[in-house]
């Protein structure tokens, strides 16, 4: 499917209704950043674009009601995933994604999925939108930040080690407990790493 500046518009303008004005100021913030880094690492720009405006298309839920849907839907939670609520809204958006919105392409759909948590060997969009919700211009509390933004347009699988790492940190020093995702992607990526 090509995917035009008018289907990317009428969703958005279906988000705007739905997000939180920060929220969707943050989505906007993701689908441009996703799609300058596209131009850089020869992916189609609209593509990227269109998985920023949905990467947080299920975040105008409760995480209550998240849980409840994806039971509904029958996605299957981890208890990982159920103890840690704020990754379900990206296992939800990425069912979102295909059934509201009509996306069939897999490394869109995956690009949703896997945004919080990431995953071994993510395709070059998946990185993309990983890294583009975390340095997006209205973002400012990593504070590796800055390091952030200029290594995400130099080396990506770099860039994805940095932030997986970081969010550990961050997630273990508040006790906070960590999916299994993030740590099977961390060492994945520690590995590649290690290789070079």
């Amino acid at each position: 499917m090509d995917y035009t500046i008018d289907f990317i518009v009428k969703i958005r303008d279906e988000l705007k209704k739905e997000l939180k004005p920060s929220r969707y100021e943050h989505t906007l913030g993701v689908a441009y950043t996703a799609a300058c880094m596209a131009f850089m690492y020869g992916e189609d720009p609209l593509k990227a674009e269109l998985a920023g405006i949905l990467h947080d298309c299920a975040k105008c839920f409760s995480n209550a009601d998240l849980i409840r849907m994806c039971e509904e839907a029958g996605i299957s939670l981890s208890r990982e995933e159920i103890e840690s609520p704020a990754v379900i809204h990206a296992v939800y958006g990425r069912y979102l994604a295909a059934t509201r919105f009509g996306i069939m392409d897999e490394d869109i759909l995956n690009a949703i999925g896997n945004h919080t948590t990431g995953r071994p060997c993510m395709s070059v969009l998946e990185k993309i939108i990983y890294i583009a919700d975390y340095i997006e211009p209205l973002r400012n509390q990593a504070p590796n930040l800055r390091e952030m933004r200029r290594l995400a347009f130099r080396d990506l699988d770099e860039c994805v080690y940095q932030i997986l790492m970081s969010t550990i940190d961050y997630l273990t020093g508040r006790g906070a407990p960590i999916v299994p995702a993030t740590m099977n992607a961390f060492a994945w990526y520690k590995r590649e790493r290690e290789h070079l």
